[in-house]
């Protein structure tokens, strides 16, 4: 198992923030961190503290992504023409898991890699089960006729904490999503402020 699964809720209190926006976030009850020594005071950070910050919230927003596979979408990001940090989250904004849980086809972004992962996610036509699959624009992504009717499809599609994105055109009744555009980071609904320009500053140190 994925540390990241299976400590996802203390993410929120170590950042002091609900991060994804659920009413069920521990920080809604306790607002200081995890572990014994949560409720101390904390000291100011430094530059490098304040970056590391930023990674690691971005990076835990999108679920069990790994410090590689992460590294790996800045080092791809840097390689783009433009605004790195733009151009990181216009990545993160396109996997294929990414684009599932803002379509609404399930309520988080762990159960979007899951889905994924099972197989229950076609592009094109085409079965994908992988969650890092990047959606080019025009894509369109719908569910398999067997998975339409879960359970967890159905509650997610009437989650009122969450609106489904102008970059993603979501049809609930079909289950299907086409992919309009790549966002900028004003489009993307971040339930915090998630600042892509500390995480270039960190990996470019």
């Amino acid at each position: 198992m994925s540390k990241r699964i299976s400590a996802k809720h203390k993410i929120d209190r170590r950042m002091g923030e609900n991060i994804w926006g659920r009413s069920k976030s521990p920080v809604n009850r306790r607002e200081y961190g995890p572990g014994q020594h949560g409720q101390r005071r904390k000291g100011k950070l430094s530059d490098f503290g304040v970056q590391l910050r930023a990674k690691q919230k971005l990076k835990g927003y999108y679920g069990s992504i790994g410090e590689k596979q992460f590294h790996a979408v800045y080092v791809e990001a840097s390689r783009l023409k433009g605004d790195t940090g733009a151009n990181l989250i216009g990545l993160l904004e396109r996997r294929l898991d990414a684009v599932v849980y803002r379509a609404k086809f399930v309520p988080t972004i762990f159960a979007a890699r899951q889905f994924v992962n099972h197989g229950h996610v076609k592009v094109n036509g085409r079965r994908v089960n992988i969650p890092s699959y990047l959606v080019k624009v025009g894509d369109v992504i719908e569910l398999r006729d067997a998975s339409k009717q879960l359970a967890i499809v159905l509650e997610a599609a009437q989650l009122a904490e969450r609106d489904v994105p102008d970059y993603i055109e979501a049809d609930h009744n079909r289950f299907t999503a086409k992919f309009v555009r790549v966002p900028e980071l004003n489009e993307v609904p971040y339930p915090v402020q998630m600042e892509p320009n500390l995480v270039v500053e960190f990996y470019s140190r």
